[in-house]
């Protein structure tokens, strides 16, 4: 039965209809009665940024998480030019998010905020949907949805402000999207992976993001048993193998030293949901000289980077349970690669082996803070990293229970984006604790307005600064030249004293003995907690890209 609405609170109920419970955003002049909508008649939750670009990066960190759609709301002209970073983050993340903004009146052609939403938007490779009138809302709605979820996209819903208080007869069009069946392969790559497979003789598994689920997971773990191959993942699926025999870990540019050994002895590798791109292949080096079997569901990921020699498109559970299978039906033998002696030499290798530390009188070393805060910090949390100089470190010695409880913030290379996804993957996970890991270029280029924003919120977040007084990157490159790195140089304020005023609390880190201290601040945090990390800029170990 239709129902006569203003448009606002059609969009509103639109949303709602379509199972959106939050929203991240800032109100303006063309969103600000439809979200009072969504919050007041349908009790939908809105967590307001303090600027549209961290809405935006919100509702990504929200979708990472959740593994729902991620929704954000902004008004138009440079509250929509605002999110553009984020458009693209998600964009190159392949993460599914609905941007709902406001537009200019058609016939305001010479206000101040007028600008071709349109064309900024298709720029960044995000999709665009018009709210066309008020009598197709519900489809414009739905569609816009579903866009965003089967392209894993942002996709831009384009409201002119003047719609707002129009009357439209709302009927719900509710999104049902096809059921996903995976499908197994047949055909001469089916034939070839598993004659590949049973004439290896060190063949090792990779898992990534696309492969990270309980069903593959255990699938994936059913064949190597039955190969006998090592495990390992991607950086995006760190930590799904943790606790089990022979795993690897981190497959590429961040392998400890015993998985590199295995690496390089591998004859065969077999990838599920990984993309194979040159940091996991550590620019095709750990390929070299190998036979590579890709599976994926997508068939656009299958040779994306490296042609494999065999390519399987499928859901990864079935195929590595077919895989299984048709080695049993030809009887094909075991590896013995996952051997006892290397689990051994796996189980017997320390995150701490080969650090050495580099701590000063005023400053303490990176990778000694990051291994203390992955004892320090409850272990049921989310860890986000933001992009710098000092993401090796965590990447490498803060161990997650599971990939989803690891966010990813640079598919764009971007600094700053680390705080807004911290805060929407807090909304996304309640009751558990974020670590955020930054830099103190990132916390000033992106996190400083933010972290009220999860003060304000309450959120339950601990963000620890890796503050080198620098922009890293920069003064690392003048360092190698031989050149001043003056330029790269800042005298930032008291980042625990900006955290206390800004609502939550700081604690500043120089030296080992300052760490009982954030040790205490961390167990009793009752609102979010900054803690300043002072770090020598000429010490600090470069990520291993």
């Amino acid at each position: 039965m239709a129902h006569s609405l203003k448009v606002h609170s059609a969009i509103a109920r639109a949303l709602a209809d379509n199972g959106v419970t939050t929203m991240f955003g800032v109100i303006g002049d063309a969103n600000l009665y439809m979200v009072d909508s969504f919050v007041r008649e349908h009790g939908g939750a809105f967590v307001s940024a303090s600027n549209e670009a961290g809405a935006a990066v919100m509702a990504l960190g929200y979708a990472n998480v959740s593994g729902e759609l991620g929704v954000a709301t902004v008004t138009h002209g440079p509250a929509l030019t605002n999110t553009l970073t984020g458009l693209v983050e998600g964009v190159k993340g392949q993460i599914a998010m609905l941007l709902v903004c406001g537009d200019t009146a058609v016939e305001d052609r010479d206000g101040l905020q007028n600008v071709p939403q349109r064309e900024l938007i298709i720029a960044t490779g995000a999709g665009f949907e018009q709210l066309r009138t008020p009598a197709t809302l519900s489809q414009d709605v739905a569609m816009a949805i579903r866009r965003a979820i089967t392209e894993r996209r942002p996709i831009a819903l384009n409201v002119p402000t003047d719609y707002q208080w129009l009357d439209t007869d709302y009927q719900p069009v509710i999104v049902r999207l096809a059921e996903a069946r995976g499908l197994a392969p047949e055909g001469a790559d089916l034939d070839n992976a598993i004659g590949i497979i049973a004439a290896a003789r060190r063949p090792i598994i990779v898992a990534g993001r696309g492969a990270t689920g309980d069903a593959a997971r255990a699938a994936i773990l059913r064949l190597a048993r039955r190969i006998q191959a090592p495990v390992a993942t991607t950086l995006k699926g760190k930590d799904l193998f943790r606790g089990e025999n022979c795993n690897l870990g981190v497959f590429g540019t961040l392998s400890t030293p015993v998985a590199v050994e295995a690496i390089l002895e591998a004859d065969c590798i077999i990838a599920f949901g990984a993309s194979l791109n040159r940091f996991t292949t550590s620019a095709g080096t750990y390929l070299a000289g190998k036979r590579t079997i890709q599976c994926n569901a997508e068939a656009a990921e299958i040779g994306k980077y490296v042609m494999p020699d065999a390519g399987l498109v499928g859901d990864p559970a079935l195929m590595a349970d077919h895989l299984v299978h048709w080695l049993d039906e030809a009887e094909a033998g075991t590896s013995g690669f996952a051997s006892p002696a290397l689990n051994a030499r796996l189980r017997a290798y320390s995150p701490a082996d080969g650090i050495d530390d580099l701590s000063t009188a005023r400053t303490i070393d990176l990778r000694k803070a990051i291994l203390w805060l992955n004892d320090a910090v409850p272990q049921d949390r989310l860890l986000v990293t933001d992009g710098g100089r000092f993401l090796g470190a965590p990447w490498q010695l803060v161990n997650v229970r599971h990939p989803r409880s690891f966010v990813y913030t640079i598919h764009f290379g971007a600094i700053g984006l680390g705080m807004a996804y911290a805060i929407g993957a807090a909304v996304a996970a309640p009751g558990r604790p974020v670590l955020l890991v930054t830099g103190d270029g990132g916390f000033m280029l992106g996190g400083l307005a933010e972290f009220n924003t999860a003060v304000r919120h309450k959120l339950d977040l601990v963000v620890a600064v890796c503050n080198d007084s620098s922009y890293g990157a920069e003064h690392i490159q003048f360092r190698r030249k031989n050149m001043d790195p003056g330029l790269s140089v800042f005298e930032w304020p008291d980042f625990a004293s900006v955290a206390d005023a800004l609502g939550g609390q700081g604690v500043t880190v120089r030296t080992a003995a300052d760490l009982d201290a954030a040790a205490r601040a961390i167990a009793a945090r009752g609102r979010p907690l900054l803690i300043d990390l002072k770090l020598d800029p000429d010490h600090v170990a470069p990520i291993p890209l």
